[in-house]
């Protein structure tokens, strides 16, 4: 585990890469920091200081992939991953008839490209991790709702023999789990930035005469979305203690949900620039509706969370405060 000082000079370094660059470039500067030996140091404070400030800075890089590789116990220097499809965080691929077919999602944007043959898929079926080169796979980037992240939708479908066996007896919702809490941090960080978008502007916007920062509305919005991502960061902290499955879906549901209420108060705060390109809020909202939809979606992990306790009729035990 790092020390205090040990954490601080982390932080220090990482807020200046990821404030500076993105995709490949920030890619390259956290190798060049060390962030994937750090994951084998102390993975929490690894994973949630770089997320939490890559949704601050709005930025992107491939640490996603870094952090499931890892989890999954395969050494590669640069992976891609498959991931579940939009909305699920099921095992993406299966294997059928001496084949592997799987649909899902991977960030193969970001300085990768589609159909690179020298580039392998790491694919999860079932316990079984295969590495199958994305020349293989049947891939269609995703421009849509945020083009920056370099997403694209994957089909593959190739002979188990022909693609390289990794790794065995890998626990895919383990995997999800380490996962599902890195992209809650990363919706946290894209929260805070949202808010303080939003109290700037509260601050210099005045109407009949003085900032509208002033008026209760306004103030409420402001304290309801603090709420909100203070019960996301929470959630998360728990989680890293607690150490299971079941939490980490919890946190990567409260940070999706936490998300949109921020958002929501933040658009009404800024009123017409809030719908305006030139603002940079837009850019926040369209990366939280995006990283909610990755492994898992805060309205589908909700509801099978209910249906879990309807079944158990009993709540998990609270954790030790």
């Amino acid at each position: 585990m790092m020390d205090a000082e040990d954490r601080r000079l982390f932080e220090e370094a990482l807020s200046k890469i990821t404030a500076s660059s993105s995709g490949p470039a920030l890619d390259s500067a956290l190798a060049d920091l060390g962030w994937a030996e750090a994951l084998d140091e102390d993975r929490p404070t690894a994973v949630s200081l770089l997320f939490e400030l890559q949704g601050k800075e709005n930025v992107s890089s491939s640490s996603l992939d870094v952090l499931l590789a890892h989890a999954i116990g395969v050494d590669i220097t640069a992976p891609v991953v498959m991931l579940s499809r939009a909305g699920a965080c099921s095992s993406p691929a299966v294997t059928s008839n001496g084949r592997v077919k799987g649909q899902g999602l991977a960030r193969v944007g970001a300085g990768v490209g589609v159909g690179v043959g020298e580039v392998d898929l790491l694919v999860v079926a079932g316990d079984v991790v295969f590495a199958v080169p994305l020349a293989e796979t049947s891939a269609r980037p995703i421009a849509g709702m945020d083009p920056d992240l370099g997403m694209a939708e994957l089909s593959i479908d190739v002979a188990a023999d022909a693609a390289k066996t990794l790794a065995s007896g890998v626990n895919w919702p383990t995997v999800v789990a380490v996962g599902q809490l890195a992209i809650a941090h990363e919706i946290v960080g894209a929260c805070r930035t949202m808010l303080q978008l939003a109290r700037d502007h509260a601050l210099e916007r005045e109407q009949f005469g003085r900032p509208i920062s002033q008026f209760q509305a306004i103030r409420h919005r402001l304290a309801e979305s603090l709420v909100a991502i203070e019960a996301a960061d929470s959630a998360l902290s728990a989680a890293w203690e607690d150490g299971t499955v079941s939490s980490a879906r919890y946190a990567k549901a409260i940070a999706g949900t936490s998300a949109r209420t921020v958002a929501r108060h933040a658009q009404q705060v800024l009123a017409g620039m809030g719908y305006t390109t030139e603002h940079a809020f837009h850019r926040y909202l369209r990366r939280v509706l995006v990283l909610d939809q990755l492994l898992g979606a805060s309205k589908t992990l909700t509801r099978e969370i209910g249906e879990e306790l309807l079944q158990a009729r009993a709540l998990p035990p609270m954790l030790p405060l």
